[in-house]
Formats: C-alpha cells, sequence, structure tokens
C-alpha cells in the first residue's frame, strides 16, 4: 500500500503541472488537463434501467454515447439545489469518454509539484477514495482526483 501510494503521488508530480479545475458542493477538484476531452453546458440525458445510482444516463456527443456520472451522488453529497443544472467534464479513461456531472467548472491551473500531500485524514471517506493527493494553494486545497478510480467504481456497479 506505501508503495502504491508513492507511485500515485511519482504519478501525478510528473503529470503536466496543469489541471483543470471543477466544484462539487463545496470540494475544489482538478483532474489533468491532458485527461479532459472537453467541458459542457448541461446535456439531455437517456436514463438507463437497472444502472448504480451513480449513472445519471448517456449522452450523444456527436455520435458517440458517453456515460455520465453524478459525482454528487458518488461522493455521497446532498444533491444540488433545485433549478441548479450541472455541468459535464467529459474525461478519457481507459474505457473511453465519461462525462462527470459537476456544480460549476473552475480554471486551468498550474501547480507547483512542491505543493502536493496525500489527502488529508479528515477529508469525507468517500471523497478520500477518489482522491490521489491534493495540492495546497493559496486559499484553499485543490483535491486530485483519480479518473481511473471513478470511473471503474461505477462501471464495476453496472456489471
Amino acid at each position: 500500500m506505501a508503495s502504491e501510494t508513492a507511485n500515485s503521488r511519482t504519478e501525478v508530480s510528473k503529470s503536466s503541472g496543469q489541471f483543470s479545475t471543477f466544484f462539487v458542493g463545496d470540494l475544489f477538484f482538478g483532474v489533468d488537463v491532458l485527461c479532459v476531452q472537453e467541458v459542457l453546458r448541461f446535456q439531455q440525458m437517456t436514463r438507463v434501467p437497472q444502472a448504480p445510482d451513480v449513472i445519471e444516463g448517456l449522452i450523444n456527443l456527436r455520435g458517440q454515447i458517453v456515460t455520465a456520472i453524478d459525482m454528487r451522488r458518488r461522493l455521497a453529497l446532498p444533491p444540488r439545489p433545485g433549478g441548479q443544472a450541472p455541468m459535464n467534464m467529459v474525461v478519457r479513461s481507459e474505457e473511453g469518454a465519461v462525462s462527470l456531472l459537476v456544480d460549476e467548472i473552475g480554471d486551468v491551473l498550474e501547480v507547483d509539484g512542491a505543493a502536493y500531500e496525500a489527502p488529508p485524514e479528515n477529508l469525507d471517506q468517500a471523497a478520500r477514495d477518489l482522491i490521489r493527493g491534493v495540492y495546497k494553494l493559496k486559499d484553499r486545497l485543490l483535491l486530485v482526483l483519480d479518473t481511473e478510480h471513478t470511473v471503474e467504481l461505477a462501471q464495476a456497479g453496472a456489471a
């Protein structure tokens, strides 16, 4: 487990250092900018019968069918306030493109590798399971999302 954590830390340090950011509730996440395919406003979705609760549905992205994962449900957070439509952050994974439904899209940030640390112990367990580590920024923590882990668990639930 210790070597796994060390490998994850090295992996993040070797990344581009640029992260596409987004908010889910009051949590501030980053995804390696090279993993992001595109960012879209809310798209019409088709529900998937008997799919895991975290899967909101499927979207048609210019002929490509993409699974949409509700990050609020994935993180065990309360539903979005009424009338607030989520945004789609489409990321590339080993399984193909997947849309993460998030509350708000942030900026692309370049971070200093020296500010990287392991996830804090006081982070909620649902979020902690999906985080590779954190970067200490001037006014907040940037939680580095492990997109492969986030997508794998959702797909395992669908199987």
